[in-house]
């Protein structure tokens, strides 16, 4: 089991920034991803962005450009950096893996509790 734990979350102005982190408890091995989900009041989960071990990026239409995605595989932490923050990107994100706690084993899916991030106009 890998539990993920999220900080940087906040308040702030329009066309502000933030940087979140994900702290993993244990390397992720195998073929994974890790990235970031958002969910707002009312509405679905939805991706924010992923970077899988490979190094393949994917990013939601709606943050292109102004959120970067990266990882530190040694440290098994990610990191989103969010610039030119709108209100509708306010939800509360969450860290999210996928893949095996040991290399060639069953993969899962590990979600952070969540931090709220709050864009003022």
């Amino acid at each position: 089991q890998v539990q993920l734990v999220e900080s940087g979350g906040g308040l702030v102005q329009a066309g502000g920034s933030l940087r979140l982190t994900c702290a993993a408890s244990r390397r992720i091995g195998g073929d994974n991803e890790m990235g970031w989900y958002r969910q707002a009041p009312g509405k679905q989960r939805e991706l924010v962005a992923t970077l899988t071990s490979s190094g393949q990026t994917n990013y939601a239409d709606a943050v292109k450009g102004r959120f970067t995605l990266s990882r530190d595989i040694a440290k098994n932490t990610a990191y989103l950096q969010m610039n030119s923050l709108k209100p509708e990107d306010t939800a509360v994100y969450y860290c999210h893996a996928f893949g095996a706690v040991i290399v060639g084993g069953r993969k899962y899916h590990f979600w952070g509790q969540g931090t709220q991030v709050t864009v003022s106009s």
